[in-house]
Order: C-alpha cells, then structure tokens, then sequence
C-alpha cells in the first residue's frame, strides 16, 4: 500500500480537482482528445498526476474528487493508477457548463461525508513548487475557510502579465487572509503595470478553499438555478463502473457561468490569500519555457532535439528529430503530424492560429485528434492510409484486452511485433508470438488481449471498403462502452 493510500479518509480537506478542459493554447503538442493535464510538460508526470501526488504528500487532505468529463474518463483513471492514487470519485461532466455547476456539485458531494468538511478546488493542469510559502499559504487559507470565508489564492505578479485575472486585496483578516476589494479582468499592459505597482493586487489562481456548507448557501443565494440544477443532478447521479454520471437533463439546465462571476465577485464572503509562491498555470509556450530547465543559452529542448547557436528559445519534438541553428526568441513545437514555428515571445497567438486551424474543414482534425490515439487497454497509431487499406499500429498495455467486437465493412490482418498476444476468432482462442500473424475475416466476431508482463505491438493492416472507426459492433467490453 502506497504513503498515499493510507492517508485517504483521514484528511481534513477534500480536493476537488477539475480535469475537463480542453484548451488548446499549447496547441500542437495539446489537442482536444488529449489536453495538457495529461501531458508530461515539466518532468516524468503529467499535470495531473504532478497534481494527485502533491494532493497525496499532504496529510491534510482527504482523497480527491476528479471533475472531468465522457472523453477523458478512462485517462484519468489510467492516470492515476500509474502512479498509485486512490480518487474517491471521478465525477462525470454529461455538457460542459463551465466551472461553477461543477464545483457546486463536486461540493455537494463533498458535503454528504461531513457537515463541516473543506473543499479545495484546484486546476489539474497547474504546476506548484511546494516549499514553506505554499505551505504557509494552505495554513493560512484553510484558517480562513474554517472562520467561514469563501478563499481564493492570489499569486504574487512578477510581471505585468495581461493573460490573468487580478484581486485586489483589502484589509487583513485574523486568519491573515484578506478582504477582497474587487477582481479585474484582465488588464491590458499598462493597466497590469499600474496595479502591481500599488502592492495589493494579485494573479488569480483560480485556486479555490471553502467549507463546503458555507459555499453551498451562498451559491443557493445568488445563484439558485445553478445551485438547483446541480442539486438535481446529483441527486438523479449513477455509479458507472468507476464513475460518476451527473444527470445529463438536470446538468445542462444551468447556466454556463464560472465560479468566479456566479460567486466570488458576489459574496461579502470573499478572502483572499496573497501566495508569493512558484506556480504558473502553463497557459502558453511562454509559460512552459519560464518553468523548464534551462541551457546557459536560456533554451528549453524537449524530446529528440539539437540546437545550435540558439538562444531565449523553446524547441519540443515528439517523435522526429529536429535541429534549430542560428535564431533566438523561437518556438518550435513538433508534433507527430504538425509544426508550429514562431516567436517564443509571441506565444499567445498560438490560440488564433488553432481558430482558423478549426474553420477550415481540412485543418480541423489537427486540432482535435494525434495521430497517436490513446484508448483505455492501450491505443494506436495511423501508419499508412490508402484507398480501401490502412495501416496501424496497435498497442495492448499488459493484463488489458480489447472489447469482443466485429466489423461489418473490414477484415483485419495483424501481425505481432513484440509480445505475445491472444486473440480470440469466432470460437477458436490462438497464441500469437513475434512474428506471427492472423487474419480476422469480414463480419467475424474477435477479440485481442495482452495475458503477458509486458507493451504488446501489433501492425494492424486493414481493408475494406469503409475503414471508419464507427465501424464496430461491441459485444462485450470492460470498461462499459457501447
């Protein structure tokens, strides 16, 4: 049993963390079928396992709820498995409705295990240094919280960033906390400038403490559809297999509204907590090259990459090798079927450019999918597509199998690359080593499984005269797909 798996049910504070977002500012490396909370950004993790084992080092907090939506479900929980954390729920968004219905019935069943419980909403996809600053900044929040205020973070600005929210702070509270005067959008430059200048504004983290019950009334209070529409939701909620299901009628009722316009510029409730500590939320290539390892040159490589005469630059690559010579203030980002190339210090424009990425009917896929797509037993790559033919290649974590199925349009040839596959066709159940193939007829029911200790590899070769993946039929499957 994992440190972490013996602290759960014994913390104070419930995490919530939210994981639906499908942003795409760090688009091409981020796509909407696999966003950057499960990316691997700034270390061997990604943002949300970096954020579940931070939550588990803690004593003070409880197993986390997840917040994430259908597309997501299984990358969560593979996720989280790999590195050995227990979530408590994983609570499944049926529309996306922006963060307050979710935090507010995140709450509400956070609030069924204990009148007074805590609540801490926090970003999957945020990097956090813990030393004794965000220590001290929890201390201090989860004071507040229990004196009854609804607390958010607010991070000490270093720069006269436009891509934040701020607050400004007001009088100091007992818990050492402070009253919020007000929140401002985001500014441009010179407004951004004059604030910090004052003292008493911060970024907002979008990091949130609260009990639980004292959130609730004030979201009945000033928001009462949300409030009624969530309710509703979770009280019509299913347990499929490991998950959540929020009702899909009651949920999509509320209004789609964020927690920080439906509650915290309402409430007189409202603290802050100034927080000098290392965060960033990774919201552009910007950030990630500021929060990476650096070169004495001020470079940040990622991936099969050499650079030469560079400097001030960002370079990531998947899967190719890519060399940069002679140019500084670059980004360079590779995925496996695009390149973005422009200036690091214009790195906030990535986003207009996935806008018209999206328009164009023939643009719009490289927004959405990789050509590496992940499924719960394992995933696969597009190799070669040709007419009536494509090639793929199929890999099978090992103890996970692929649903029972069949293919009305296709016939399937597989040839095993490295493990040892079983695979079942029609009645007959084969043992296929390395280098051995088998052939599954049109129509014929057929099924792959991983038995073995280790990745299993396949080429997939298929042909038919429709090569859609809708074109199946499951029989039986696992992990409840349809």
């Amino acid at each position: 049993m994992t440190e972490s798996k013996t602290r759960n049910g014994h913390g104070r504070i419930v995490p919530v963390v939210l994981a639906g977002g499908t942003g795409t500012r760090l688009w091409p490396i981020s796509r909407t079928a696999r966003p950057k909370q499960f990316l691997a950004l700034t270390g061997e993790h990604s943002l949300l396992q970096e954020t579940l084992l931070r939550l588990s080092r803690d004593p003070r907090y409880d197993a986390p709820i997840v917040v994430t939506n259908e597309l997501y479900r299984f990358l969560v929980a593979e996720q989280a498995l790999e590195v050995g954390i227990e979530i408590q729920r994983i609570v499944l968004e049926p529309v996306a409705r922006n963060t307050a219905p979710a935090i507010v019935a995140a709450s509400l069943l956070a609030a069924g295990r204990s009148d007074d419980v805590l609540v801490h909403v926090l970003p999957s996809d945020h990097r956090i240094k813990v030393d004794d600053a965000y220590i001290h900044a929890l201390d201090v929040a989860e004071a507040a919280a229990i004196e009854g205020r609804l607390v958010t973070f607010g991070i000490m600005p270093f720069e006269p960033a436009t891509g934040f929210g701020y607050i400004e702070a007001g009088d100091r509270l007992p818990s050492g906390a402070h009253d919020v005067r007000r929140f401002v959008e985001k500014p441009d430059a010179n407004r951004a400038a004059e604030m910090i200048a004052t003292g008493s504004y911060y970024w907002n983290s979008g990091m949130f403490l609260f009990q639980a019950s004292v959130f609730l009334k004030e979201c009945e209070k000033l928001v009462p559809q949300v409030h009624a529409a969530a309710f509703e939701a979770v009280e019509k909620a299913v347990q499929d297999f490991d998950f959540h299901r929020l009702d899909a009628g009651a949920f999509s009722q509320s209004e789609s509204i964020s927690v920080d316009y439906a509650v915290f510029e309402k409430t007189a409730l409202a603290a802050v907590v100034p927080a000098p500590i290392d965060w960033s939320d990774l919201g552009s290539w910007d950030a990630v090259w500021k929060s990476g390892s650096r070169d004495e040159h001020d470079n940040l490589g990622m991936g099969k990459v050499t650079l030469n005469a560079m400097s001030g630059s960002l370079v990531i690559s998947e899967k190719h090798h890519v060399v940069v010579d002679g140019l500084e203030d670059i980004a360079v980002l590779a995925s496996e079927d695009a390149i973005y190339v422009g200036r690091l210090s214009a790195a906030q424009s990535v986003g207009d450019v996935v806008k018209r990425l999206k328009a164009d009917p023939a643009t719009q896929h490289l927004t959405e999918t990789h050509q590496t797509s992940y499924r719960p037993w394992g995933g696969y790559s597009s190799v070669l597509n040709g007419e009536r033919f494509q090639v793929k290649r199929l890999f099978v974590k090992p103890g996970k199998r692929l649903s029972l199925q069949k293919h009305f349009h296709r016939s399937e040839h597989w040839v095993v690359v490295r493990g040892t596959a079983e695979v079942q066709v029609g009645e007959d159940i084969f043992t296929l080593q390395e280098n051995e193939s088998i052939y599954i007829p049109q129509g014929e029911i057929h099924r792959l499984s991983n038995r073995g200790k280790i990745l299993l590899e396949l080429v997939e070769v298929q042909t038919g005269s429709y090569l859609g993946e809708d074109d199946i039929v499951r029989i039986e499957d696992e992990f409840g797909r349809t």
